[in-house]
């Protein structure tokens, strides 16, 4: 009974299409009722969550694999450099990924569209469940503000420039209550003040109660982690120092808020019950999309396309320490049956006089005696060669007179020229190749927060001792590990840009790598085979944010 009250409240409250028509019906929950038994806000709640999830038919377009959570992440990880799409398709994934977006497309409307539903929904909660009613009506109406400013934050980080960029450039619609007669646009830091006030009630209210269950529920911790993230693009980097250590860690030790090393490899396919885990989007067996989850594009595993790779950059970069647990275990490149053979690629223009590269491959032979590899053009031998960059080697070969630099590995299967690096952040569930929960906040975040915290306030050792527990984490020991005096050593200018490359390390894949490089003002370099354009995106090109859908523009 219990569950159809939940599905049947979700419902009803959320059954409007357009964000400036927004209304409750009238045979919703009323005020009044939610003010008399709070408990029924918990339906609500639960229908809020459900919307991160749950696939929607919008206007008429299919309804399978519309969710937001497929959408979001899509649209912030497929624009990085740490994802190879193979070819082209007809899913909006693709303008995505070339940075051809605009305000007609499915997933530009649907997440702007279902996260205003998600605010609505919030909204309810917030404005109708009277504060210290109980200790558990607290906590509901706690995680609701979590939501609300979640999702405010994932659609002003899509649709408006960084905070960074300026405080006064135009944001997005702030709703901060049910009535959504007014549609004006807030400026980005009116956005980011609300939602730092949001999530501070929300750890007010969480504070004297425990989370509802594992971690697709919200809890105080999760409204500091997520509180942490959002001073970090407010460059309020003392804030967040003083909230990871002194609130959060509160004397414990960094690593003891880590998945340990030996369970690390099975982390994502059990989320929920990790104690990394802030708060992942939950789903259950039931609750498998197959083909339309997050995970097809990334892997074929029975059913998945398996159409998008790890890309070269994000590869070598890896490949500096091969062992790390990170790359072992959520990238899965697929050998030729050949076990013994190798071979080489290297980016090349396109046949077809497009504007990406594909990949020139050529199987290599060992000469014992010179003790390099190579390969045969025409009557003469190419060989590969190898030189230290930055404390690391890199392959290359010379043809034609120029100079290419090379990948050299085990011989791989390959989709339109590129190799199969399939990954596996999303898969395998409950054993299920297509399921995952897929994690929205975690430790590994929060410390690589205060990490660049440190950074940007010019405590280099602070800042390395953080990555480094990460590192150590993923396996890592001796001269992987950084030091003050030999970061400079491999390659990096400073303890920031070392930062930036261990959240990339970290968090790749989980959409992070576009907001980590556009807000600390730093160009994306897309100069690898894919099927995206050849080119370095400036940190300021307008294109790097989502246009506001027609939909929205256009209701007078």
């Amino acid at each position: 009974m219990k569950k159809i009250i939940r599905y049947a409240v979700s419902f009803l409250l959320l059954a409007t299409v357009s964000c400036n028509l927004d209304y409750f019906p009238s045979d919703a929950l009323t005020p009044e009722q939610l003010s008399k038994d709070p408990g029924g806000a918990i339906y609500i709640t639960d229908g809020n969550y459900s919307m991160f999830k749950d696939e929607y038919e919008y206007k008429g377009l299919y309804a399978s694999g519309n969710t937001y959570i497929r959408h979001y992440m899509q649209m912030t990880e497929y624009p990085s450099d740490n994802v190879t799409l193979s070819g082209r398709t007809t899913d909006p994934l693709y303008e995505a990924t070339v940075y051809r977006t605009n305000n007609t497309l499915k997933n530009v409307s649907t997440v702007w569209w279902l996260g205003y539903r998600i605010i609505l929904g919030a909204n309810s909660v917030i404005e109708n469940v009277q504060d210290g009613a109980s200790v558990e009506s607290d906590h509901i109406k706690g995680e609701n503000y979590f939501l609300r400013a979640i999702t405010h934050l994932h659609l002003v980080t899509l649709y408006a420039k960084p905070y960074s960029h300026g405080r006064d450039n135009q944001g997005i619609i702030l709703r901060t209550s049910t009535n959504t007669m007014e549609a004006s646009f807030a400026t980005v830091g009116k956005v980011y003040d609300q939602i730092a006030e949001d999530l501070l009630r929300a750890i007010q209210l969480m504070s004297t109660g425990s989370r509802r269950g594992n971690a697709g529920y919200v809890s105080k911790e999760a409204a500091q982690g997520l509180l942490s993230r959002v001073y970090l693009y407010m460059d309020k980097n003392q804030e967040v120092v003083d909230l990871v250590t002194d609130e959060m860690l509160n004397g414990a030790s960094p690593e003891s808020k880590l998945e340990p090393t030996a369970s690390y490899p099975s982390y994502f396919a059990n989320a929920l019950s990790s104690k990394e885990t802030l708060w992942a989007i939950a789903h259950t067996s039931l609750e498998t999309k197959g083909q339309s989850s997050i995970a097809s594009m990334y892997i074929n595993d029975g059913m998945g396309w398996g159409e998008v790779f790890s890309s070269d950059p994000l590869n070598n970069l890896y490949e500096r320490y091969p062992q790390d647990v990170r790359y072992t275990s959520y990238v899965i490149p697929k050998y030729d049956s050949d076990g013994s053979a190798m071979m080489i690629s290297w980016p090349v223009e396109s046949a077809g006089g497009d504007d990406f590269r594909t990949n020139e491959l050529r199987d290599v032979e060992y000469d014992a005696i010179s003790r390099k590899y190579f390969f045969t053009e025409g009557s003469q031998n190419i060989n590969v060669e190898t030189e230290t960059v930055n404390g690391y080697p890199q392959h290359y070969i010379t043809s034609d007179g120029k100079k290419h630099d090379v990948r050299l590995t085990r011989k791989m299967q390959h989709r339109n020229s590129f190799p199969l690096y399939y990954i596996s952040k999303f898969s395998y569930q409950d054993q299920d190749p297509m399921l995952s929960s897929p994690v929205m906040l975690r430790w590994g975040e929060v410390l690589l927060n205060r990490a660049e915290a440190y950074a940007k306030l010019g405590k280099d050792s602070e800042a390395l001792a953080d990555v480094n527990v990460i590192r150590q984490r993923a396996g890592l020991s001796g001269d992987a590990l950084f030091t003050t005096r030999n970061f400079r050593e491999k390659g990096y200018e400073s303890a920031l840009d070392v930062v930036l490359d261990e959240r990339r390390l970290e968090l790749a894949f989980e959409g992070h790598r576009m907001f980590d490089l556009y807000r600390n003002k730093k160009d994306m370099d897309r100069r690898f085979a894919g099927v995206q354009p050849w080119e370095i995106v400036k940190y300021d090109d307008p294109k790097i944010q989502y246009p506001i859908p027609f939909d929205e523009t256009s209701v007078k």
